[in-house]
């Protein structure tokens, strides 16, 4: 159980911050942009929330996926031990995966084919859901360079996530623009 009684430590005012295994590392670190992006993700989610009224299950929904993406900053805050015995640490498993992937089928089961790429905008739920997938898109990147950086590991569950909740984020946003009636669509050349 988290218990935070104290909220300034000083403990960071070196430069640095401790990882879930004590390990002091430097607040530029990898592991560090990655959960950091994750964190921004999850806050650009709670704002586009603040824009849901007249859709409780969609808001429900991202609530879900907040607390998800607060597992999924404890997955990657805490590197993964050599020979980790399962349930050791809080990590990413693959039936949240799968949950996400039920939740883009059911949300986009309501939409209308695309014809063209959807430019952010519509409503301010929608254009706050894109701002969210592209920071979403940004901790993707980050886990997948860290993923490859000498010595270090990140789970597949976790990438998969992170992956499958910008395409979630994308149909949600269609789906608050009025179950995509709302969509602004790129028009190509449209401004020459």
């Amino acid at each position: 159980m988290v218990k935070l009684n104290k909220i300034y430590t000083r403990t960071g005012d070196d430069g640095t911050t401790g990882l879930g295994t004590g390990a002091r590392v430097r607040k530029y670190d990898l592991r560090v942009a990655a959960y950091g992006a994750v964190d921004e993700a999850n806050a650009a989610i709670g704002i586009a929330r603040l824009h849901l009224e007249g859709e409780p299950a969609l808001s429900r929904l991202l609530e879900r996926v907040q607390n998800d993406l607060f597992d999924l900053g404890a997955d990657l805050c805490t590197p993964p031990a050599d020979g980790e015995a399962p349930g050791a640490a809080l990590r990413i498993v693959p039936s949240q995966v799968e949950r996400l992937e039920a939740d883009i089928d059911t949300l986009n089961a309501e939409l209308s084919p695309l014809t063209s790429f959807v430019l952010p905008g519509g409503s301010a739920a929608s254009a706050h859901l894109h701002l969210a997938r592209t920071i979403c898109r940004r901790a993707e990147r980050d886990m997948v360079e860290l993923s490859h950086a000498e010595g270090e590991a990140v789970g597949a569950p976790a990438i998969a996530y992170v992956n499958r909740l910008s395409d979630l984020l994308f149909v949600a946003g269609r789906y608050a623009n009025d179950r995509g009636k709302g969509d602004v669509l790129w028009v190509p050349g449209a401004s020459r």
